[in-house]
């Protein structure tokens, strides 16, 4: 299914509500450069006594190992230092890896895990099926997985006695959360928390921009026939961009209905960019019999939002709710 090709991997529609489940269920700065004195400071430098010392920054928090956690499965693991040799079963794991600065450690990582650029030059370990001789031969010190999406995957390689660290955010806090946890686990807690804090703050920076806005009817297919309802983190994506999603009544991933949509009577429609010359999605939504009634179809008020962003439970879903708090409120949103 094409949302998971970008997303988590592109799978086929029979597992497909399984996946999404898990994925439905970055990173780098240039550094400054100082300008050169002019003429007057550089006189007032020369003629200062006693230079000001300058007060040390504090330590970044480090971690004290042995470190014992519980992830998403109820299991325990304890770690003896930062892992050095990591695996990513997913791409939202690869993303968040990466993001908190733990790239170098990662020596594996599923097919569909194409960001960050790097991720592209590093061995594969399978697609929507983990190939388990393939992570195996890797020797890994840590494997992060998704709790729902790599459940068998997860059972083996535990059997097999590697330390899994699985998770299935289900809302923006619980993927904050989980940078965080990644940090700690790596000793990256500075980069980690620069990571969340930044996730933080554009989430506050759109409910902020869209506190009192009359909330406008949302309806989202993430993938042809497919929306999501209440309990999913991309129904609270939708309500904290200002949005109140038309399908919440029905909980999880689930096919479109297709008349409840036509009552339902949505203001926006939004759908992901799939890289197709016309979206199949558009296509699907311009044939479906009264749907040239609905309020976003007559008003061709229809958006197409980048794909990986708004499906990968990862850093970069700041970037998501972002986009979709332009689309639902662009007047308010910048």
């Amino acid at each position: 299914m094409k949302w998971l090709n970008r997303l988590n991997m592109k799978s086929a529609m029979a597992v497909m509500l399984v996946l999404m489940l898990a994925l439905i269920a970055a990173c780098g700065g240039k550094a400054e450069v100082s300008p050169s004195p002019s003429p007057s400071s550089a006189v007032e430098q020369t003629a200062s006594a006693e230079p000001t010392a300058t007060p040390e920054a504090p330590a970044a928090a480090q971690t004290e190992y042995p470190l014992t956690i519980t992830d998403e499965t109820g299991t325990e693991l304890t770690f003896e230092k930062a892992p050095g040799a990591v695996v990513t079963l997913v791409p939202s794991e690869t993303e968040t890896i990466f993001a908190i600065g733990g790239g170098s450690t990662v020596v594996g990582v599923d097919q569909w895990s194409n960001y960050p650029e790097e991720a592209n030059s590093i061995a594969k370990i399978g697609d929507m099926k983990t190939n388990i001789e393939a992570v195996a031969a890797l020797n890994p010190e840590l494997i992060l997985a998704n709790s729902s999406m790599n459940g068998d995957a997860i059972t083996q390689l535990r059997e097999l006695g590697y330390a899994v660290y699985a998770t299935n955010p289900k809302t923006y806090d619980a993927v904050v959360a989980k940078v965080e946890e990644l940090g700690k686990i790596m000793n990256l807690q500075e980069k980690a928390g620069e990571v969340a804090k930044h996730m933080t703050d554009v989430k506050q920076q759109v409910t902020d921009a869209v506190k009192g806005a009359e909330a406008k009817k949302v309806f989202l297919e993430f993938s042809p026939g497919y929306t999501v309802g209440s309990g999913e983190f991309l129904d609270e994506l939708i309500t904290l961009a200002g949005g109140v999603n038309i399908a919440s009544s029905v909980a999880g991933w689930h096919e479109v209905n297709a008349e409840e949509v036509i009552t339902q009577n949505p203001e926006i429609i939004i759908y992901p960019d799939f890289g197709e010359e016309k979206s199949s999605i558009l296509t699907a939504i311009e044939s479906r019999p009264g749907w040239e009634t609905i309020d976003a179809v007559k008003n061709k008020n229809m958006h197409m939002v980048t794909n990986d962003p708004l499906v990968r439970v990862g850093p970069r879903l700041a970037d998501g709710l972002l986009e979709v708090a332009k689309v639902i409120h662009p007047d308010l949103v910048k």
